[in-house]
C-alpha cells in the first residue's frame, strides 16, 4: 500500500498524464492508459491528438445540384416555336390530302417498288392486288418470267465455258446482248400488261399480252433448238449445238444439254400459261369486250 504522505500521482509538476512526456518520471503511454480508463473524459485543449483523415475527394453525400432554370422569355420562345412546327405540319398534311384526293379522282394508280425485297426494281404485290381465283395463275406466269431469266443465265455461263474453250468472244457478246435485252422485255412486253389486265380486267391490255406472250414462245422454242440460221454459232444453248459440241468437248456439250432442258421446261409451262389465260379471255366475255374497245377505237382514230 502506498503511504500517507506519498506523492499524488496525479500532480502536475509531476506526473501530468497530458504533459508531452518531458515530466519528471512520465511518459506519453501514462496519458493513453489513463484515457482508456476514462473514457467519458475531455482532454485539455493542449492535448496533442492526431486530427481525423480528410473525406475523400469523390464522396458525394449531401452534395446539392444546381439546375439551371429557362427564363419565362425562353419558355415563350419554344412555344411559339413548337405551335409553328405544328401549324406547318398541318399544312402539309392537308396539301398531301388534297393531292391523293385528285389522284384518286383521275384514276391514276401510285406503283410503289417493292420487288425484290433487298434491291426494289418494280411494283409487284399479287396478294393485294390480283384477285383471289386469278392469283395462282399469276404466280405461275411470274415463274414463267423468273425462268426466262434463268435460262439466259445459264445460257451466258454456257458459252461463257465454250468461248474459253476455243470457240471465240463473239458468242459471249451475243448471250450479254440476249440477257440485257430479254429481261426488261419481257417484264414491259408481257407480263407487266397480264398484271395490269388481271388488276384491272381491262380487254386491250389482254390482247397485248397475248401478241407479246406468243413471241415469248417463240424465242424459247427457237432457243431450244438453236438452229444456225437464226443465231451465230453457239449463241444459245440448244440441242444442235449441244450435239456438235458434245463430239468435241464433254464438259462444254453438257453444259448446252442442261440449258437446252430450262429452255424446254420455258416453252411448256408458257404454252400452259397462255392456255389458261385464254380459257379465262373467253370465259369472262372479255373477248366481245376487246372486239368493241378496238372497233371504238379504230373509229376514233379514223375521225
Amino acid at each position: 500500500m502506498a503511504g500517507r504522505y506519498d506523492p499524488n500521482p496525479f500532480d502536475e509538476e509531476e506526473v501530468n498524464p497530458f504533459a508531452d512526456g518531458r515530466g519528471k518520471g512520465q511518459s506519453s503511454y501514462g496519458g493513453g492508459a489513463f484515457f482508456m480508463a476514462n473514457p467519458g473524459s475531455v482532454p485539455p485543449a493542449n492535448s496533442r491528438l492526431s486530427p481525423l483523415p480528410p473525406e475523400p475527394a469523390d464522396y458525394e453525400r449531401g452534395d446539392t445540384v444546381d439546375i439551371p432554370l429557362d427564363s419565362s422569355k425562353d419558355l415563350k420562345k419554344r412555344e411559339k416555336e413548337l405551335q409553328a412546327k405544328e401549324a406547318e405540319l398541318k399544312k402539309r398534311e392537308q396539301e398531301l390530302k388534297r393531292k391523293e384526293e385528285a389522284i384518286a379522282r383521275s384514276g391514276i394508280v401510285i406503283e410503289e417498288k417493292n420487288w425484290p425485297p433487298f434491291f426494289p426494281i418494280i411494283h409487284h404485290d399479287i396478294a393485294n392486288e390480283i384477285p383471289i381465283p386469278l392469283q395462282k395463275l399469276q404466280y405461275i406466269a411470274f415463274t414463267t418470267f423468273l425462268g426466262l431469266v434463268g435460262c439466259l443465265l445459264w445460257n451466258i455461263v454456257a458459252v461463257t465455258l465454250a468461248w474459253i474453250e476455243g470457240e471465240g468472244p463473239t458468242i459471249w457478246f451475243l448471250a450479254i446482248i440476249y440477257f440485257m435485252s430479254g429481261v426488261p422485255g419481257a417484264y414491259v412486253l408481257w407480263y407487266r400488261p397480264l398484271y395490269r389486265a388481271m388488276r384491272t380486267d381491262s380487254a386491250l391490255k389482254f390482247g397485248w399480252f397475248f401478241l407479246s406472250y406468243l413471241f415469248h414462245i417463240g424465242f424459247c422454242i427457237i432457243a431450244a433448238v438453236a438452229p444456225p440460221i437464226f443465231f451465230k454459232g453457239k449463241s444459245l444453248t440448244g440441242i444442235l449445238p449441244a450435239i456438235e459440241l458434245l463430239s468435241g468437248n464433254a464438259l462444254v456439250g453438257i453444259f448446252y444439254l442442261v440449258g437446252f432442258g430450262f429452255f424446254c421446261l420455258e416453252s411448256l409451262i408458257s404454252i400452259w400459261v397462255i392456255q389458261q389465260v385464254y380459257m379465262y379471255f373467253r370465259g369472262s366475255g372479255k373477248a366481245a369486250e376487246m372486239k368493241k374497245e378496238a372497233a371504238r377505237s379504230t373509229m376514233m382514230a379514223a375521225f
